[in-house]
């Protein structure tokens, strides 16, 4: 039977597809609003004498958020895998709502502390979880482009999330407080929607699986052998250490971009610096789907081109950002963010997304996705740091030189494809071509 028109108890699979596809989408975007929460609060915080956190206080508070990031995401990617998205992405949902309500309630620091080292574990989740969830609905020869427009949710939750905050706190409550009462508001209903929309497999609607993986005695593996397998692949080593570099750029505009507009630009105020940085997120909603169509069409299925040439520019632009900022003009400093979203959240999404490609079955997707990913939020760390402590021209200098350091660590895989699938459609470990286009 085609697998487009198999039917299970509870519909057909494209519906299915559709339904799952929105639903994820709408779930990592969700969690952004809790995630950007705390830098648009930021700027009413340094300005609140009843609640004294410098500059320091919040880079270690972002440290230490994205410290518990990074190990949730090499723990939950293997619980996804054990447990299901539904039990380990719900959770996360719920929890980062709380510890968001808790910040917005209780202004003390050692409550702020405790609630980003929970709000970064429950942040986690989301990532290898939903991966996870695309993986067993959608086959291998259909998750390049699926994932390239999935791809799009985080940098709408950037793009949207900030502004929406940044309203609700400083237009129509004047108190930072509300940031995060907004922000746990949308994921709140979104984990609504969640748990009553998202299901983790075709086979739990009454469908076949869409993908048959080989009886090679899994009964005898662990769930610590996915990760053993991830860690034999120097493809995937290759991507977590780019992923590494490339990330505190990224994560620097998104917590600490409203902060550096705002010091350079005051003129254009609070909700004007909050506002601005947005252009990037709007770039990372076409960077993902121009990198997918341009790894397809200019490269032959070759995904690195495509993201060594982006690293180039998004080199140069990174340069180029303070200058932009000196001139004082707005419309200059959002057309560079532009650019350097554009040619950041492509790349990103393309290495974070080629693991789950590479181990493109339901039992090892959300453990190589999450290693990956794991291995970028360690690099984020140096995102939320480095602002607190470094000035902002030597931040943008190490920025450059990691940028290019990563450029240059994917330069050798230039003619690399995503996986060859062996006997049952399972990847073949290790293999150094990645990918042959599939034929019926």
């Amino acid at each position: 039977m085609n697998e487009h028109a198999a039917v299970g108890t509870g519909g057909s699979l494209s519906r299915w597809r559709l339904q799952i596809f929105a639903v994820t989408w709408l779930a990592y975007a969700a969690f952004y609003f809790t995630r950007k929460a705390f830098s648009v609060a930021k700027l009413g915080i340094a300005e609140d004498p009843g609640f004294m956190l410098d500059k320091m206080d919040m880079a270690n508070l972002d440290a230490l958020y994205l410290a518990a990031y990074a190990v949730g995401q090499f723990a939950f990617g293997v619980l996804a895998d054990r447990f299901g998205p539904r039990v380990v992405v719900l959770g996360g949902m719920v929890v980062s709502a709380l510890a968001a309500m808790l910040m917005g309630t209780f202004a003390t620091l050692p409550i702020f502390a405790t609630c980003m080292l929970v709000q970064g574990l429950a942040q986690s989740t989301g990532w290898s979880g939903l991966c996870k969830n695309l993986g067993s609905f959608f086959p291998g020869e259909m998750r390049g482009r699926v994932m390239g427009f999935w791809s799009t949710c985080y940098a709408f939750g950037g793009l949207v999330a900030s502004p929406f905050a940044g309203w609700w706190a400083y237009t129509v409550f004047q108190s930072w407080q509300a940031a995060f009462y907004a922000g746990a508001g949308v994921v709140a209903g979104v984990a609504l929607l969640f748990f009553l929309f998202q299901r983790n497999r075709p086979e739990d609607v009454g469908l076949p699986p869409v993908e048959v993986e080989p009886d090679d005695g899994d009964e005898g593996r662990s769930s610590a052998t996915p990760l053993r397998d991830v860690l034999r692949n120097r493809t995937v080593l290759a991507l977590g250490a780019a992923y590494f570099l490339l990330k505190p750029a990224r994560y620097a505009i998104l917590f600490w971009g409203p902060v550096i507009v705002y010091e350079r630009m005051p003129s254009v105020g609070k909700v004007g610096a909050a506002v601005i940085p947005t252009a990037f997120e709007l770039a990372g909603l076409l960077g993902p789907i121009l990198i997918g169509l341009a790894s397809d069409k200019l490269f032959g299925a070759r995904r690195m081109p495509a993201c060594v040439i982006s690293l180039l520019v998004l080199t140069v632009a990174l340069a180029l950002f303070l200058p932009a900022l000196r001139t004082g003009s707005a419309m200059i400093v959002m057309a560079l963010l532009f650019v350097m979203g554009l040619t950041l959240y492509g790349p990103d999404s393309m290495i974070c997304g080629a693991a789950a490609i590479d181990f493109g079955t339901s039992r090892a997707a959300g453990t190589a996705s999450g290693f990956v990913n794991g291995c970028g939020s360690v690099g984020a760390i140096l995102g939320g740091l480095l602002p607190g402590y470094l000035d902002t021209y030597s931040v943008f200098t190490v920025f450059v030189g990691c940028s290019l350091l990563s450029c240059l660590i994917l330069l050798p895989y230039w003619n690399s494809r995503p996986v060859v699938l062996g006997p049952g459609r399972f990847p073949i470990p290790n293999c150094r071509v990645l990918h042959k286009p599939l034929r019926a």
